[in-house]
């Protein structure tokens, strides 16, 4: 079944993408919660067409998402966390908490467009975070876990 997602599914595709998908994921689950509509013959003559006319507004917002970038990878991240013995976490470092250090940096940047390698941080010390600025901007994020003073 060929589909044209209204929004981006992730593990899927991005918005105004042609994807193919199995029956019942599509009529199911797509279409019902409105990701995506049926690829028709006049489905796919409009999509192109907005493509195109979307082309040259794509091109601003990819510089955008390009400067964005550049801050980010100029940004030195330190989040404190609770420790226990060693350099074992209590609970865990997540996209949320990466999501929230970056706001307080100035930077607004959605949860869902942060991924950390393995799900989660349990230790101290540096990871690395992928985030999705643009379906062609993604950013390696390095940040460090550091123990809470107390």
């Amino acid at each position: 079944m060929e589909l044209i997602l209204k929004e981006d599914v992730q593990n899927l595709g991005f918005k105004d993408d042609l994807v193919s998908v199995k029956n019942g994921y599509g009529r199911n689950f797509l279409i019902p919660q409105g990701l995506a509509t049926l690829a028709t013959p006049s489905a796919k003559k409009v999509l192109a067409e907005n493509l195109k006319q979307r082309a040259h507004k794509e091109k601003k917002i990819i510089d955008a998402a390009q400067k964005t970038a550049e801050a980010l990878k100029a940004l030195e991240l330190k989040i404190a966390a609770k420790t226990g013995a060693g350099d074992k976490l209590f609970g865990s470092i997540t996209n949320i908490d990466v999501a929230a250090a970056i706001e307080k940096q100035g930077h607004s940047i959605d949860k869902k467009y942060i991924s950390i390698l393995g799900g989660s941080v349990k230790r101290t010390g540096t990871s690395t975070a992928q985030i999705r600025l643009h379906r062609d901007v993604v950013v390696p994020f390095t940040f460090d876990v550091v123990a809470e003073k107390k």
